[in-house]
């Protein structure tokens, strides 16, 4: 595939200054085996440019990332690109001075008639200016099914939330647990997202959600959703694990039945060796409402006063984007490209469903879109304290909507 002339023209205003080989130290938190895999792609075309990919693995989630990656900048040591959420995370920093502008490399790029859904480079975009490189589409908005537990448990794999719900009992007396659920706060106010959207609908979603309206939180809807966590509650009550990416596992060995996970759980199938509509199943929207929330990853560059640097930094943003690059990582990594403009045939089954979601537009922003950092932390607090007790329904709703009263 031929890099387009805007894209020439966007590496061409950058390359120009940087004459000799650079390094950048890149941190992200991308560290399972199937998000190694998929950063390597990364880390391969920008050595192929002469220049050097440094490293910068933080182990664990972005939760735990985050204010490591946020002290370094602040604290005046910082690195040359960092991962994070393309939405709100990096509005402080902006707005501080601390993050590089990246609008004459997007526009050079084109970047706003390839960029799909447009809300992804809004979301880089503060006053006008761009500050991010999006990088990926990735959603919440999954569950998957291991064919071998429903199998051994001697039902039918479910086709939607409801069926999976029924099949617990069957699950349970085969020795499996129901739901695989890592014992983390982002991992469990990420599944009662997916459950919200799909219990009480995208409306109710977004008016929580997008225009913080506690009444709704309060109300008949979401009493539903959380009615629906505490049965999910009780079905993950046996997992036993913390990190996202060993309950996936117990997903791709068949000792659990299915997990609520972002669509970055298909790193983890790939690495396994597991064949998508053969040894798993990926049901959008818990198989109830097919559609996407299209948060996702980007790359911010902080401001370093070295004009080589900050030409390698503007050179390494245009690469990320790129036809081939876009390709390359996302196939490895699950997710789906930003890019409208890129062939994605070799794409597995759970992929294609995704890119027809995304082609007739059924898409919501995701949490990271709307709400405040502090705002999230509090929500996912709430919920690994609902997860790991047995706070009822109606306590954890009075919380939750109390939290997006105040919400900013």
């Amino acid at each position: 595939m031929k890099l387009t002339t805007k894209l020439l023209a966007a590496t061409a205003i950058v390359s120009a200054s940087a004459a000799s080989a650079v390094e950048l130290e890149v941190t992200h938190w991308w560290t399972s085996g199937g998000e190694a895999a998929a950063v390597s792609k990364f880390a391969e075309a920008w050595n192929a440019t002469g220049n050097t990919w440094v490293d910068g693995a933080i182990a664990g989630s972005g939760g735990t990332a985050r204010p490591i990656i946020i002290s370094r900048i602040l604290g005046g040591d910082p690195m040359a690109a960092t991962q994070l959420n393309h939405g709100r995370q990096a509005e402080e920093l902006i707005e501080a001075g601390l993050m590089l502008d990246l609008t004459d490399v997007a526009e050079a790029g084109g970047w706003a008639d390839i960029v799909n859904p447009s809300s992804l480079l809004d979301s880089c975009t503060l006053d006008g200016r761009i500050y991010c490189v999006p990088v990926n589409i990735h959603s919440f908005q999954w569950m998957w099914l291991s064919h071998q537990a429903f199998a051994d448990a001697g039902v039918d794999v479910p086709s939607n939330w409801d069926e999976f719900v029924a099949s617990a009992d069957a699950l349970e007396a085969a020795g499996k647990v129901p739901l695989a659920m890592g014992q983390q706060g982002w991992q469990q106010n990420g599944a009662f997202g997916v459950m919200a959207v799909a219990i009480a609908g995208q409306d109710a979603w977004l008016a929580v959600n997008a225009d913080k309206d506690a009444d709704v939180a309060a109300g008949p809807e979401y009493a539903k959703v959380f009615e629906a966590a505490v049965a999910a509650r009780e079905m993950a009550a046996n997992t036993n694990v913390q990190d996202w990416n060993q309950a996936t596992n117990m997903v791709i060995t068949g000792e659990a039945g299915g997990q609520i996970m972002g669509d970055w759980a298909q790193g983890e199938f790939s690495v396994a060796g597991s064949v998508a509509g053969e040894d798993y199943t990926c049901l959008p929207g818990l198989g109830v409402n097919q559609v996407l929330d299209t948060g996702g990853d980007a790359f911010y560059f902080p401001v370093i006063d070295d004009p080589e640097i900050e030409a390698a930094q503007k050179e390494l943003a245009a690469l990320l984007i790129s036809p081939e690059v876009q390709v390359a990582f996302n196939l490895s990594k699950g997710s789906l490209p930003v890019r409208g403009d890129i062939d994605l045939s070799a794409a597995n089954d759970c992929m294609q469903k995704g890119l027809e979601i995304l082609a007739a537009g059924n898409v919501l922003p995701s949490g990271d879109q709307n709400l405040s950092a502090d705002t999230t932390t509090q929500i996912e607090d709430l919920m690994a304290e609902f997860w790991s007790g047995d706070m009822s329904a109606a306590d954890a709703q009075e919380r939750y909507a109390a939290l997006i009263a105040a919400a900013d």
